[in-house]
């Protein structure tokens, strides 16, 4: 009996035990679970920055090309750009949301299409057009620059935020004011997970276009990559003018495939 009882337990323990190809087959098959840009775009990323990495430490530069191109100048230009973007993005990110929350709320929904279309003015008119505007009434310098920024880089948050709400299924929605949820927790619990997807896509968006419209700045006294672009077309040095465009390329690969992270981490599971 007690030889049987062993025996039934080493059949059962082999049964329960993976199959030697079983353990390949999930790692292939969560690897295909993976987007193509998780994986592809930091891919493109490392070799264009090794590429240029390893460019830049074997060319030689002028004079007048190492006064913007020395490792302590780029690093400074560099960083100029990112903050630009970064603060211009907080502030974006801090007006658009709360703004597209309310105008979904039933009691302002009229107001809709009047707010679209006043951020639409962003986007319509040319970014340069939008900077020397403000140059006229604030000034030069790095403020100025981050409230053109903000007028252009508005619409795609705004607009992603009002779309994610509107999406949720309305009986979702009655569900959990059924069961008790006020309309606040309502909103915090279940609309706006519902809604990130879509909602991080518009920050991404708005993300790239900041990073490309940054590089304007340069002509209205705020230091970015762009002077590294003006400066090589204005003095014809094609090496100033390529580092410049190159950067900025990298600079904005990078922040979209960092969008895209943060994107899938906040997406709750089961959608898509």
């Amino acid at each position: 009996m007690t030889g049987f009882i062993a025996e039934e337990a080493r059949i059962t323990e082999t049964a329960k035990a993976p199959a030697p190809e079983s353990v390949p087959n999930g790692f292939r098959r969560r690897l295909a679970r993976i987007p193509i840009d998780v994986w592809f775009e930091p891919l493109v990323i490392v070799v264009v920055g090794v590429g240029f990495v390893i460019w830049y430490a074997n060319t030689t530069f002028t004079t007048t090309e190492s006064a913007s191109m020395s490792w302590p100048a780029l690093r400074a230009t560099i960083l100029d750009h990112i903050q630009l973007t970064l603060v211009a993005t907080v502030i974006v990110v801090l007006i658009a949301i709360p703004l597209g929350i309310a105008l979904t709320r039933p009691s302002l929904r009229w107001l809709n299409p009047i707010a679209i279309n006043i951020a639409n003015i962003g986007q319509a008119a040319p970014a340069i057009g939008l900077l020397v505007l403000f140059t006229f009434w604030l000034g030069t310098g790095f403020n100025t620059a981050i409230v053109g920024l903000v007028v252009y880089a508005v619409l795609p948050i705004l607009q992603n935020t009002i779309v994610g709400l509107r999406q949720v299924d309305q009986r979702t929605v009655e569900a959990s004011r059924g069961i008790g949820l006020s309309a606040v927790r309502t909103l915090v619990q279940v609309e706006l997970p519902l809604a990130v997807p879509v909602i991080l896509n518009g920050v991404r968006t708005a993300l790239v276009i900041l990073v490309g419209t940054a590089t304007l700045s340069t002509f209205i006294g705020a230091n970015s990559l762009g002077t590294l672009i003006t400066t090589g077309i204005t003095l014809f040095l094609p090496k100033l003018l390529v580092s410049g465009a190159i950067l900025v390329a990298l600079l904005a690969m990078t922040i979209d495939w960092l969008g895209r992270l943060v994107e899938l981490a906040a997406t709750p599971r089961g959608i898509a």
